[in-house]
C-alpha cells in the first residue's frame, strides 16, 4: 500500500517521490520514518529549518540555531541493495555534500574529507599552528527490515552552513567549522546547496542502483588514512592504532596496531568511533 506524497515543489528533482521543506521538527530521521510506514516510496526528503530533537551517533544530540545549518533525512527503500552494502547508502550522501559543500561555499575540491565513518570535516590551520580537523557535518543513517522483501534506511546529514563561528558553542568552538567559516565568511545559500546536492545525490544513487559505487573517491577523501588514531570499540575500549585505509567491500576502517608485534598486520575494524586523530604536519594529511 502507498500513501499520497502530496505535491511535490516545483522544481523538485524527479527521482524523489517526497520532497517537504519544514520549519521545525523534532527530528527529520523521524518524519521520514513517518512516511516510510505509511508507504511513501523511495526517495522521500524532509528538509528542517530547526531540530529541537536531533539525534547524532549513540544517543548524542545535534542542535543548531534556526537557519545556520542545512538539514535534511533522505528515505530509502534498498530491496535492490545487498543488506551488506547497506552502508553505501550513508556513504553517497557523505559524497554528494562533500561536492555540493564545496561548490556551495567556493572551495577546491577535496577540502572536505570523510572522517571515518561518519562526519565530514575540514582541516585548517593557522600561521605557524600545528593543522587541526574541524567538524563540519554528521550523518546518521538508521536501518530496518535488511534482508526482508520490505527494507528501509534514513539517512540524516546536519551541515553546519551559514554559521558565523562568533556564535558557535563555547564548548564545541574549537572543534567544529561552518562552511561560511571555511569559506573566510563567505554568506551560504542553503537552498542553493541543497539543490546541488540533491543533484549530486540522484547521479551517484543512479549508479550505485547499477552496482557502481565510488570506491576511489570515498577513499581519497578519507581524513584518517596514514594517521595515528584512538579508536573506541561499542564498549568503550580505547586502542591507539595506525589507519591504513578503508576496505570498499565492507565499509571498514583498515588499522594496524603500532606495537611490534602487530605492526605490518592490517585487521578490519566494522564499528567503533575514532575519539583522537593526530595530524603531525599539514604536508601529511
Amino acid at each position: 500500500m502507498t500513501t499520497d506524497p502530496g505535491p511535490m515543489p516545483t522544481g523538485a528533482p524527479p527521482f524523489l517521490s517526497r520532497l517537504e521543506r519544514l520549519e521545525r521538527v523534532g527530528s527529520t530521521n523521524d518524519v521520514v520514518r513517518g512516511w516510510l510506514s505509511e508507504g511513501v516510496e523511495e526517495v522521500a526528503v524532509a528538509v528542517a529549518g530547526e531540530q529541537t530533537a536531533g539525534r547524532g551517533r549513540d544517543g548524542r544530540t545535534w542542535t543548531a540555531p534556526p537557519g545556520a545549518a542545512l538539514l535534511l533525512s533522505a528515505g530509502f527503500r534498498p530491496a535492490w541493495l545487498a543488506p551488506e552494502r547497506a552502508w553505501r547508502l550513508a556513504a553517497i550522501v557523505a559524497l554528494a555534500m562533500a561536492d555540493a559543500a564545496e561548490d556551495a561555499a567556493g572551495l577546491g575540491t577535496g577540502t572536505i574529507r570523510l572522517k571515518w565513518p561518519n562526519d565530514l570535516v575540514v582541516i585548517t590551520a593557522g600561521p605557524g599552528a600545528a593543522p587541526e580537523i574541524r567538524k563540519l557535518a554528521g550523518i546518521l543513517g538508521e536501518t530496518d527490515g535488511l534482508g526482508t522483501a520490505d527494507p528501509s534506511a534514513i539517512i540524516g546529514i546536519g551541515v553546519n552552513a551559514d554559521w558565523p563561528g562568533t556564535t558557535f558553542p563555547a564548548e564545541l568552538a574549537d572543534s567544529m567549522t561552518s562552511l561560511r567559516e571555511a569559506s573566510g565568511g563567505r554568506p551560504i545559500d542553503r537552498e542553493a546547496l541543497l539543490d546541488g546536492f540533491l543533484d549530486r545525490l540522484e547521479t551517484r544513487l543512479d549508479a550505485l542502483r547499477g552496482g557502481r559505487f565510488d570506491v576511489a573517491g570515498w577513499a581519497e577523501r578519507q581524513v584518517t588514512t596514514g594517521q595515528i588514531v584512538r579508536l573506541e570499540s561499542r564498549d568503550g575500549t580505547p586502542e591507539l592504532l595506525r589507519a591504513v585505509g578503508v576496505d570498499g567491500a565492507s565499509g571498514a576502517l583498515l588499522v594496524e596496531d603500532l606495537d611490534g608485534g602487530g605492526a605490518g598486520h592490517e585487521r578490519a575494524v566494522l564499528a567503533g568511533e575514532i575519539t583522537h586523530l593526530r595530524l603531525p604536519s599539514a604536508s601529511s594529511v
